[in-house]
């Protein structure tokens, strides 16, 4: 069965490259392969959560490309393939013919196919692999209108910052092995101290930045210039989560570090918290929807922190549903009214009720309203934080509660009578719900209320055998009772109050719909004095440096310039003196010799005189 795994993750990888490769003249194509592909690969995900197949390849000494498919990858790959297929149908409709389909269904293929490679991963290279895989596609993906410089400066946001984040993996490696651990990702929790503490560290680090955690949330209203089947499949079952189910598969090493669980739930419920606020402070749908995935995603790291395995997978699920449908909504709608400002939306659901009733599904599902999916699955981590420390569950209770004031103030929005009636000018006039589109809408709405079923007590035990996480604490009537009143009590006063504003001062909603100058805070401490310290370099470079090379080269030249008027004369002069030596002594020798015969042999009798007398003298 190891091939079924082999091809779960080859497959989107290399239909993705070879996509990306043909290019243009594979436009006409592309929808359907991406399609054919995506439905192939949830075909491959079931039969590997059943059989459960691992693989494994030689890199180096000491290191491994490992895959295998267990009870909690097994459920995630599931997912991933589900909403990828569903994301990809709705991307036919929505990216049209005269845009570079080939090189949109090829990158989200590979963007896929790098998810499955990363949730199935065992060691830390195929980990790296399939992280750095996603994050590089990820920026394509966002800068897919890569023409329009805003867009491009919202992918290299997002793509440095997660990047700044994931160099925590790396020091997780180097530590794993200075520790005298293996890079196998279960091992991690066995690294001798204090190594641990820098490879939970690590993982922390990263995990927080791929998800979008405080205080690297920012990076995904940024995210938003990309198109809306990306913006849908990101935020819901792929990269975001990707940090939060790194947390949750690595539970056990934020156990043995002593201090990581803790440091997780509590960044958990305060991204919850405070995103939740952000949330309710936009209004931009999909800005609304961005900073809610922070928050929602916020909830499954405080079930990681918390220790509770099958709460965080089961909002991982409910989420990846709800989320993907709201931006998959969100996307028709700005094609149809070519808007995403929510005072705009007005009249939008009931412009295309298909659409409308959709959308109400999901945004009530992140409400927590009951008895949809995300109210059961928020109730079964919360159990979880309520065993940990009932302060900890207190402020996941509030979070749930902000959760229902964004959500409740978007539907709002998209319910009430359109004003001015009739679309705005210049906008696309109305189209109904394609298949490609409604097929998406009507499953994810489906799914969103079946999920539910999941918190039933014979089901939850069975994924929690399915996840190894037996006896872990479960939540008892009056929890479900609490936080389902708590969600239709807020919602309702939302919608009671309607567009007034809230008691909050101006100020203060500003700097929540700034998203709490996070990004500006960034590049007040990161940004700017990395830049001016390179400025510094730079002058250095100019000033020092520089002047240093053009002083050493002027005095080289004048050093070459004396040279040749002194020193090349006096060697000229010996040079010439030599010469005219050698030519007068070829002169004084040519004398003798004249050819003559009897003039040779006095010379020679001469000769042997003078030896002659020598030899008497020195005798």
């Amino acid at each position: 069965m190891s091939a079924s795994l082999w091809a779960l993750v080859a497959l989107p990888l290399l239909s993705g490259v070879l996509l990306c490769l043909v290019g243009r003249r594979a436009d006409r194509v592309a929808p359907a392969a991406a399609v054919a592909v995506a439905a192939a690969g949830i075909v491959l995900a079931v039969a590997a959560a059943f059989a459960q197949p691992r693989v494994s390849a030689p890199l180096f000494r000491g290191a491994a490309f490992g895959l295998a498919v267990d009870g909690l990858s097994g459920l995630t790959v599931v997912t991933v393939t589900a909403v990828a297929a569903l994301v990809l149908l709705f991307g036919t409709a929505d990216v049209g013919p005269d845009q570079a389909r080939a090189r949109f269904f090829g990158l989200m293929l590979l963007f896929v196919g790098a998810m499955l490679v990363t949730v199935t991963a065992t060691t830390l290279p195929s980990l790296l692999m399939g992280w750095e895989v996603m994050g590089a596609t990820s920026w394509a993906l966002i800068g897919y209108w890569w023409h329009d410089p805003v867009r491009g400066e919202a992918a290299g946001v997002a793509f440095l910052t997660t990047r700044t984040a994931d160099l925590g993996l790396y020091l997780a490696a180097g530590a794993a092995l200075a520790g005298g651990g293996s890079l196998v990702l279960a091992d991690l929790d066995q690294v001798a101290r204090p190594w641990l503490h820098l490879v939970a560290a690590g993982v922390i680090a990263a995990a927080l930045g791929k998800s979008a955690q405080l205080p690297f949330s920012f990076w995904l209203s940024r995210a938003m210039q990309g198109p809306s089947p990306v913006s849908a499949l990101l935020h819901s079952a792929t990269m975001v989560v990707a940090g939060a189910y790194l947390l949750i598969r690595m539970g056990p090493l934020l156990t043995a570090s002593g201090w990581g669980g803790d440091a997780t739930a509590w960044i958990g419920v305060t991204t919850a918290f405070a995103l939740g606020l952000v949330a309710v402070a936009q209004s931009d749908l999909k800005q609304l929807l961005a900073a809610s995935s922070c928050a929602q995603i916020g909830f499954m790291v405080l079930a990681a922190g918390a220790g509770s395995a099958v709460g965080g997978t089961l909002q991982l699920i409910a989420h990846a549903a709800a989320k993907s449908l709201a931006f998959l909504v969100t996307g028709f709608w700005l094609t149809l009214l070519g808007t995403k400002e929510l005072p705009r939306l007005r009249g939008a659901a009931r412009a295309a009720p298909v659409a409308g009733a959709a959308f109400s599904v999901a945004a009530l599902s992140l409400a927590g309203v009951p008895p949809l999916s995300l109210w059961a699955a928020k109730d079964v981590l919360l159990a979880g934080a309520l065993a940990h420390s009932p302060a900890l569950y207190a402020a996941g209770l509030a979070a749930a509660a902000v959760s229902a004031v964004y959500s409740a103030r978007a539907l709002w929005y998209v319910w009430q009578p359109a004003a001015p009636p009739g679309p705005a000018p210049g906008t696309p006039a109305p189209k109904r719900v394609s298949a490609a589109e409604g097929v998406p809408f009507a499953v994810l709405s489906v799914a969103a209320v079946a999920l539910t079923a999941l918190v039933l007590p014979p089901v939850r035990e069975a994924v929690a055998r399915t996840l190894g996480a037996i006896g872990e604490p479960q939540p008892v009537p009056w929890e479900f009772a609490v936080s389902g009143l708590l969600a239709l009590t807020v919602a309702a006063g939302v919608w009671a109050r309607g567009e007034r504003p809230g008691p909050v001062a101006r100020p203060v909603a500003r700097w929540a719909a700034g998203w709490l100058g996070l990004e500006a805070a960034s590049r007040s401490v990161l940004v700017r004095p990395v830049q001016r310290l390179a400025e510094g370099l730079a002058a250095f470079d100019d000033r020092v440096l520089d002047r240093g090379v053009d002083g050493l080269a002027r005095g080289t030249l004048r050093l070459a310039d004396l040279a040749d008027r002194r020193v090349e004369t006096a060697v000229d002069g010996l040079v010439r003196g030599t010469a005219a030596a050698s030519r007068a002594l070829g002169r004084l020798a040519r004398r003798p010799q004249t050819g003559q015969l009897h003039q040779y042999l006095a010379q020679a009798v001469a000769a042997f005189t003078v030896l002659a007398v020598v030899i008497v003298l020195v005798r």
